[in-house]
């Protein structure tokens, strides 16, 4: 894989659950993953895994990137302590580099006013709502959602695989029937689709 890498966000209380589909993937694929803290010192997901980040935030570029992967967090909702990453996402967006954010991640962005007039989701419209952002009109009730412009992926807490489907499709992992079984397998539990990516795979 000769692309840059994908670029996921870690900081204590990182929601273990959210990224794993996707991240796993996305590196079985060939993407490398880094991980990018708000320093260069460890942080604690909320099941207490230690994480010591690849690269800090002030030093990553969005011309060095992929993607830029922002995971739930209670800190999104606690405080400003996050809100260089929600920044750090404009930066990217404005370099054309997409991002991909689910559960509290998509409150930071809305708060950044980057929802402001994106097709997206989360975990439901007030919670969104709660940020004061204006972006209500462009809300969309789905699993996970790809605005227009393919630059940023959303989705609620509880769609990590929808998640994953969408960042797939976004830098083209898994296509057509292939990305349909993926989902399939893992969301639904459906074993006709092994056989699809078995024969994909060969």
């Amino acid at each position: 894989m000769t692309s840059a890498p994908v670029h996921l966000a870690v900081y204590d209380t990182y929601a273990d659950w959210e990224t794993g589909h996707t991240t796993a993937w996305l590196a079985r694929a060939g993407h490398e993953i880094r991980t990018v803290g708000p320093t260069g010192n460890p942080v604690r997901t909320l099941a207490g895994v230690r994480i010591q980040p690849d690269t800090a935030l002030a030093d990553l570029r969005p011309e060095d990137s992929s993607l830029l992967i922002l995971t739930g967090a209670d800190l999104w909702d606690t405080g400003d302590d996050l809100a260089p990453f929600a920044r750090k996402a404009r930066e990217f967006l404005a370099a054309g580099v997409p991002v991909a954010a689910i559960c509290g991640a998509t409150a930071g962005l809305a708060r950044e006013g980057l929802l402001d007039d994106r097709a997206h989701t989360s975990a439901a419209p007030f919670y969104l709502a709660a940020t004061g952002y204006k972006g209500a009109g462009h809300y969309v009730d789905a699993d996970a959602v790809t605005d227009a412009d393919g630059l940023l992926v959303t989705a609620g807490p509880t769609e990590p695989v929808a998640f994953a489907r969408e960042v797939f499709r976004l830098l083209g992992v898994y296509e057509g029937e292939v990305l349909d079984a993926w989902y399939r397998l893992f969301h639904d539990s459906d074993p006709e689709a092994y056989a699809v990516l078995e024969a994909a795979a060969r």
